[in-house]
C-alpha cells in the first residue's frame, strides 16, 4: 500500500500493469503531479481506498480530486468501479476518468452511460503515452475546479 505523503490524494490511479503505472507515474512526476498520488492494483483495491475500507480504514475521508481508472481490472473491474463510485453519494460526482486500452465502442458507451467524465484509450507510444498522461494529471488537478462537497465526506 501507498500513501501520499501528506495523506491528501489528489490523483488515484487504478492500473494492474506496472509498467503502465510507472510510465505515468514518471509522467506525473515530471509535471510535479504525483507527490499526492494513490496507485492501487485492481478494482476491490479502489474502492477499499474510496469508501475506507480494508486496509484503507484508517485513512483521512478525504476523496481524490481525480480518478484515473483502467478497465481491465483484477478482482472487481473498472465499469463496475465506476459503477459503485457513481452509486453513493459521497463519491458521485468524483471526478472519474477511464485511462484504457481498449478501444471498443461498447466500452465507451457504457461508461458514459454510468457517467465517466471523460474516457482515454492509452496511446500505444511511449511519449504520447506520457504525454497523455501529464496532459490529464494536469488538467484534473490544476485547471479543473470541484465543489468543497467532494474534496470531504
Amino acid at each position: 500500500m501507498m500513501v501520499a505523503q501528506d495523506s491528501m490524494v489528489d490523483i488515484l490511479l487504478v492500473e494492474d500493469n506496472p509498467n503502465d503505472a510507472e510510465l505515468a507515474m514518471r509522467a506525473l512526476r515530471k509535471h510535479n503531479l504525483a507527490n499526492r498520488l494513490e496507485w492501487v492494483k485492481d478494482g476491490a483495491a479502489a474502492l477499499d481506498f474510496l469508501f475506507h475500507r480494508g486496509d484503507y480504514t484508517q485513512c483521512p475521508n478525504i476523496l481524490p480530486r481525480v480518478v484515473l481508472l483502467d478497465l481491465r481490472l483484477p478482482k472487481v473491474d473498472g465499469t463496475e468501479v465506476l459503477r459503485e463510485i457513481r452509486a453513493h453519494a459521497e463519491t458521485r460526482e468524483l471526478p472519474v476518468v477511464i485511462l484504457t486500452s481498449s478501444h471498443e465502442e461498447r466500452d465507451l458507451v457504457a461508461t458514459y452511460e454510468l457517467g465517466v467524465n471523460s474516457f482515454v484509450a492509452k496511446p500505444v507510444a511511449f511519449d504520447e503515452f506520457a504525454r497523455t498522461v501529464a496532459e490529464l494529471g494536469m488538467y484534473w488537478v490544476l485547471v479543473n475546479r470541484v465543489p468543497p462537497e467532494i474534496r470531504s465526506t
